[in-house]
């Protein structure tokens, strides 16, 4: 289920599939390892210590656990994690927040085009240069 309904059906799984695991750590911290009944104190430090102690419980067991359970090393386990995290380049990320940037510029004020193109452009020379080199390539 999505409010977005640009999305494509196999969009929505793989974007689901990486909160799933989010899912699973949230239930684990509450059903065992108490995060949610073990602390009864109303101070905030209280309670962000206690969080940060049952993060580090699952932590603790995860390494465990995959010491015992996972034949990969460090290494393998550092290049598929970063394989599986890239969905985009940080230049389509800042290509994609630009996008956003004018619209939002677009909708906001009555600028005329080239009022439109005089701000853009005195932003993208704000830039640090080397993302400026990028830019153009991404659009």
């Amino acid at each position: 289920i999505t409010t977005d309904m640009k999305l494509t059906e196999e969009e929505v799984i793989r974007i689901y599939g990486k909160r799933w695991e989010i899912e699973v750590f949230f239930k684990v911290c509450k059903s065992y390892l108490k995060l949610s009944k073990e602390c009864r104190s109303l101070s905030y430090d209280a309670m962000t210590a206690h969080t940060a102690i049952v993060f580090t419980r699952y932590m603790l067991l995860s390494v465990e656990n995959r010491k015992y359970a996972d034949d990969r090393t460090l290494g393998q386990m550092f290049y598929l994690l970063v394989d599986e995290m890239a969905d985009i380049t940080w230049i389509q990320a800042i290509h994609m927040l630009m996008e956003v940037f004018i619209t939002t510029i677009k909708d906001k004020l009555s600028l005329t085009s080239k009022q439109l193109d005089q701000l853009l452009e005195a932003f993208i020379m704000a830039l640090p240069e080397n993302l400026v080199e990028h830019l153009p390539i991404s659009a």
